[in-house]
C-alpha cells in the first residue's frame, strides 16, 4: 500500500497579522527622512499621489504592483508590462534585520513572536506600497534572507520565511552587520529588530548600518521578565546562548543595580543612534505590535 503524501504547510499572512490590522496598514506607508537618488529631499511623500506628479521612468512590472500605473501603450507595442514611476515614486529599499539567536525565545510572552509580528508588518506596509524590501534573521551572522521583494505576491514568501526561521545559536551581530552592509547599495531605511543583549556590544554592528545614506532604526525587544525580573535567593543563571554560568543571590539591592545597569544601557543604544541621526525604539513584548506600529511608530514618523 502506497505511502500517504504528507501535505506540505500553507502559510498565510493572517498567521502573523489580523485581518483587521492589515486593512490599518493599507493606508500607512514607509517615511524616509534622507534624499533618495537624489531626487526627493526631506521626506518622502507617498506614491499614491503618483498620477498628480511629474513623470520619471519605467521598470518592469511585479505581481502585486498597482495596475492603475501599467504603461499600456508600452505594453501595445512591446506585449510587455511596464509600470510608469513619478518623482515620488523612485525606489525606496526597505532592510529589515530580524535577531533570531537562542534568546530571542525568552520571556512570557515571548521575543521571538513579537520581533517576527512587528517585522510581518513593517514589511507588509512597504511591499504594498511597492518598496523593496530585503528580509533579513541572523545569530552568528546571517541565516537567512529573502531579497528584492515587492508587491502583495511576496507575502505568503515572506510569511514562510518568518514562520519556520528557528532561534538558535549565538549573537554576531558586527558580522551580520558587515554582511548585510557590503551587499547595500544606494538609499534606504534599515530596521535592526533585537533584544541587543549582544557579548561584544552594539555600537560595532550598528557603526557599520548607520551611514549617510541610510535612515537608522533600532528597535529593542525586551520581554517583562527582562525589564523586572521577579528571581529572589540564591540562584544559579546559564546563558541560554553558550551556556556559560553565573551563581548569584538575588537580593533588593541587586535587583537595584540590574534595572540601573539595564536603563543605561538602553539610553547608550539610543544614546548612539541619536548622535548618528537614527531612532531608537523600546518595545515590551507585554504590549500589543499593533499599538506600537499604528501609535507609536506613526508618532516618530517612521510611518505614516
Amino acid at each position: 500500500m502506497a505511502e500517504p503524501v504528507k501535505q506540505k504547510k500553507q502559510f498565510k499572512i493572517t498567521d502573523l497579522l489580523s485581518a483587521d490590522f492589515m486593512s490599518r496598514l493599507d493606508s500607512l506607508d514607509i517615511v524616509s527622512k534622507r534624499v533618495l537618488r537624489g531626487v526627493l529631499h526631506g521626506e518622502r511623500r507617498s506614491k499614491r499621489r503618483g498620477q498628480s506628479v511629474e513623470f520619471a521612468d519605467h521598470r518592469p512590472y511585479v505581481v502585486g504592483d498597482d495596475l492603475r500605473f501599467i504603461d499600456w501603450n508600452i505594453y501595445g507595442r512591446l506585449d510587455q508590462l511596464f509600470l510608469k514611476l513619478f518623482l515620488e515614486e523612485q525606489d525606496l529599499t526597505v532592510h529589515v534585520l530580524i535577531d533570531v539567536s537562542a534568546s530571542q525565545v525568552y520571556g512570557e510572552p515571548s521575543k521571538d513572536m513579537y520581533i517576527k509580528k512587528l517585522a510581518a508588518a513593517l514589511c507588509y506596509i512597504s511591499m504594498v506600497n511597492n518598496n523593496r524590501v530585503n528580509l533579513t534573521a541572523f545569530s552568528d551572522g546571517i541565516v537567512g534572507q529573502l531579497s528584492g521583494m515587492r508587491g502583495r505576491g511576496y507575502l505568503r514568501q515572506m510569511t514562510e520565511f518568518l514562520l519556520t526561521t528557528p532561534c538558535r545559536g549565538q549573537s554576531d551581530f558586527e558580522t551580520a552587520a558587515a554582511q548585510v552592509a557590503a551587499g547595500r547599495a544606494g538609499s534606504g531605511i534599515v530596521i535592526v529588530i533585537s533584544d541587543f543583549f549582544f557579548k561584544e556590544g552594539f555600537e560595532p554592528g550598528l557603526k557599520r548600518l548607520a551611514t549617510k545614506n541610510y535612515d537608522l532604526y533600532a528597535m529593542q525587544v525586551l520581554s517583562p521578565q527582562e525589564i523586572e525580573p521577579d528571581m529572589t535567593g540564591d540562584l544559579k543563571l546559564i546563558d541560554i546562548e553558550d551556556e556559560d554560568t553565573a551563581e548569584i543571590t538575588v537580593s533588593g539591592a541587586l535587583m537595584k543595580y540590574y534595572r540601573k545597569n539595564l536603563t543605561t544601557y538602553c539610553n547608550d543604544i539610543k544614546d548612539f543612534c541619536t548622535r548618528r541621526g537614527g531612532t531608537y525604539v523600546l518595545a515590551n513584548t507585554s504590549g500589543a505590535v499593533e499599538r506600537l506600529v499604528l501609535n507609536y511608530l506613526r508618532r516618530i514618523r517612521l510611518v505614516r
